[in-house]
């Protein structure tokens, strides 16, 4: 399918365009060829139930039967080939409630939630958090993603990226919205799984205990599967228990998740190694019939330079960390030098600083605003105290007595700019310089250990040494052998192996229930449409993003707390109100169009609108030009922008947020509603030259009309 192309809202307009043009003469055809617009309009609109494709395909099958004339056949047919040709497609959007193309307004979803690797409905779980409603929350998030508390601390949030608000200011802090219903849900013991269907009696294995695998293992659960995960290390949660410090994913938070998939019946072996304690041919033994490999990426590629394997001190970051999340929190050394400039890197290095170091230094080959780790995590290493040597290459560890002393670098500057346009780092002739380090951590990338999976000899390997799978389906080239995670991309993020793992999950249900695998990838659902909240416009504009609360420098430096101490229940509400709510307004633009163009009025200052290249915003600006005509929210395809008279006022509001409210004004005769002052000046000085003076008084079109017609009595008609 085009990404630019409906089918469904394409078929809606064909048959639209069929009973307009006049062809279908005969009545009984032009009855069937309306419900049939009736039912595929109900699709497009996310109205539609699980018996309307039948209906339409039923509706079709007769209009080419019956034959009542060529025209009515030709319909039929080229309905009934339309939907066949694209049933996967009609199917989505009837249960999905979701248009991936935007060509169906009311199903179009939210940038934010396009972005979601997961594909969590996001505006439906930020509205309920500012509801005060975190286990509705937590039960819309979990229909995605069953980590919703460990993605709320440690995820990467693509989705803040696309957030449309920060087209405007700042974006919506939807990470840490999603991390601060968790924990007040997990607290009052309202967060809850889902029932479980019945058990299918089918019995899956599960290589790996990280966020793929046990993603896989809650879904298969929930459709009833026996799952069992095998896991090498001595706790479960892969690289989010051993990979990712403490300060930024404490451990109860990840042992409490995981909790809730084992209390579904999820069986975790830990300690368990393929290949060594297991193998695959004892698991099917054991009457396993699927397999889900979910073993990323614990190994370190090597910096390849003299020395590195000469001398003790030198410790890749991923072993490092592991060895630390593990219980071992033993000072390395004094002095140590991390190479690399990853998140990986200044994860090692702010884990060296809560050791004692005296002194931790990040060597990175390029500049500051070219390091791929996360912003916001450089700028709190460096409050730490991390030094950050930029534009440094390693060239050689040196040591003594077997241990390493420092490391030889030169310093670097950027070429210009080669076919891709990057700035390559060139080594400085003359530069060569000796960094002191007792310990040398590489932190330049990890890689995939496929040791224990020999058996698996169908299972086919990239050249990047990672599984090729079928990319919407998680398959392997092996029959009923599954992979997803680090695996399958290489290192990537949590949430990234999250969204495999659900993927996943469903290939594998359908794989046994002899279900066809679909062909396009899984777009995201919204699950709800939610009441959005009423408040003015200047409100809505003055809200800012809060500040995260976090721990001290003082106790950063010299313990493992948590840094980031989450919002209190006042921010959280006031953030989850500066959501626009892009999963009703789709930001078409049609109602600055309707208002510049046409109305001539030009009281929509919405700049955020243009995606691409966003104007000036100003909401407030609607309350000194608007007149109140309700052009606008007419013209609006979705309801997003409303007009309401209340309490003698008429209010225009987009997404809840009161732009304009006028005082209404009433006929001076019969009582009826004129509108407010500004929109009837505005149809009087339209009218006045073809209209007859109702003397400066206030009078409807009614009344205006029965005086003119009055006036018109008085006027003798001439004789014959």
């Amino acid at each position: 399918m085009d990404s630019q192309t409906c089918n469904v809202k394409k078929l809606h307009d064909q048959i639209e365009q069929t009973l307009n043009d006049g062809s279908l003469t005969h009545p009984r055809c032009r009855q069937r060829a309306t419900e049939i617009f009736d039912l595929v309009h109900d699709v497009s609109q996310g109205l539609a139930g699980d018996d309307h494709l039948d209906s339409i395909l039923e509706l079709a099958q007769n209009l080419a039967d019956e034959g009542l004339t060529p025209a009515c056949r030709e319909l039929g047919e080229h309905v009934t080939a339309f939907v066949d040709q694209h049933q996967e497609e009609f199917i989505s959007h009837i249960r999905t409630h979701t248009c991936p193309t935007g060509k169906c307004p009311m199903l179009t979803p939210a940038p934010c939630q396009m972005a979601c690797p997961a594909g969590i409905d996001i505006p439906s779980y930020v509205t309920l958090v500012g509801q005060g409603k975190y286990a509705e929350a937590i039960s819309v998030i979990r229909r995605d993603n069953p980590f919703p508390w460990v993605c709320g601390l440690v995820c990467t949030h693509p989705c803040e990226f696309m957030c449309v608000r920060g087209r405007m200011d700042k974006s919506i802090a939807i990470m840490d919205l999603k991390g601060f219903a968790a924990e007040k849900a997990m607290s009052a013991h309202s967060y809850q799984n889902p029932e479980p269907g019945p058990d299918n009696g089918r019995k899956i294995c599960i290589i790996g205990a990280g966020p793929g695998g046990l993603t896989a293992a809650y879904y298969l659960a929930l459709r009833g599967y026996r799952v069992t995960v095998i896991e090498a290390l001595p706790v479960a949660g892969g690289m989010m228990m051993v990979g990712i410090p403490r300060y930024r994913l404490p451990r109860e938070v990840i042992d409490r998740e995981v909790a809730m998939i084992e209390s579904l019946g999820v069986e975790i072996r830990l300690n368990t190694r393929l290949g060594k304690d297991v193998t695959i041919e004892s698991l099917r033994s054991e009457g396993f019939e699927g397999f889900l490999l979910a073993i990323g990426a614990h190994g370190s590629y090597k910096l390849m330079i003299p020395g590195e394997d000469d001398y003790e001190g030198v410790i890749p970051a991923v072993s490092f960390l592991r060895r630390v999340s593990l219980g071992d929190h033993r000072r390395p050394g004094k002095k140590v030098a991390v190479v690399g400039g990853g998140n990986v890197a200044i994860d090692a290095a702010r884990t060296c600083l809560r050791l004692g170091c005296e002194r931790v230094t990040i060597l990175y080959r390029r500049t500051h605003d070219q390091m791929p780790a996360h912003h916001e995590e450089v700028v709190e290493a460096e409050e730490e105290g991390v030094v950050f040597s930029y534009l440094t290459i390693p060239k050689q560890i040196q040591g003594a007595d077997g241990r390493a002393t420092g490391i030889v670098c030169v310093r670097a500057e950027l070429s210009e700019p080669d076919d891709s346009g990057r700035r390559r780092p060139v080594p400085v002739e003359g530069s060569e310089h000796v960094i002191e380090a007792d310990v040398i951590i590489p932190a330049i990338g990890q890689e995939i250990r496929p040791q224990g999976l020999e058996a698996l000899e169908e299972v086919d390997w990239t050249r990047r040494n990672t599984i090729r799978v079928h990319t919407v389906t998680m398959q392997t080239n092996q029959q009923g052998v599954f992979a997803v995670g680090d695996a399958v991309t290489g290192p990537a993020t949590v949430v990234e192996a999250i969204a495999g793992g659900k993927k996943a999950a469903s290939a594998i249900h359908r794989h046994f229930e002899g279900i066809a695998q679909p062909a396009l990838p899984r777009v995201p659902v919204r699950r709800r449409r939610l009441p959005h909240f009423d408040l003015p416009a200047s409100l809505k504009t003055d809200l800012d993003r809060p500040k995260m609360h976090q721990l001290s420098n003082d106790r950063r430096r010299i313990t493992f707390q948590q840094v980031h101490l989450g919002f209190d229940e006042q921010q959280a509400h006031e953030e989850s109100k500066r959501c626009l709510r892009c999963d009703i307004c789709i930001r078409c633009g049609r109602c600055v169009e309707i208002c510049r163009d046409k109305m001539g009025i030009e009281a929509l200052c919405l700049g955020y609108l243009d995606f691409d290249n966003p104007g000036p915003t100003d909401l407030r600006i609607t309350a000194e030009r608007c007149i109140a005509c309700g052009a606008c929210s007419t013209n609006c395809p979705t309801g997003a922008m409303q007009m309401t008279d209340r309490d003698g006022y008429r209010e225009l509001s987009l997404c809840g947020t009161v732009l304009n409210r006028l005082q209404l004004e009433y006929c001076e005769v019969c009582g009826a509603v004129l509108g407010p002052a500004r929109y009837h000046d505005y149809i009087v000085k339209r009218v006045r030259d073809v209209s007859p003076t109702s003397n400066g008084r206030r009078i409807c079109l009614e009344c205006a009309r029965r005086q003119s017609g009055g006036q018109h009595a008085e006027i003798t008609p001439p004789p014959r």
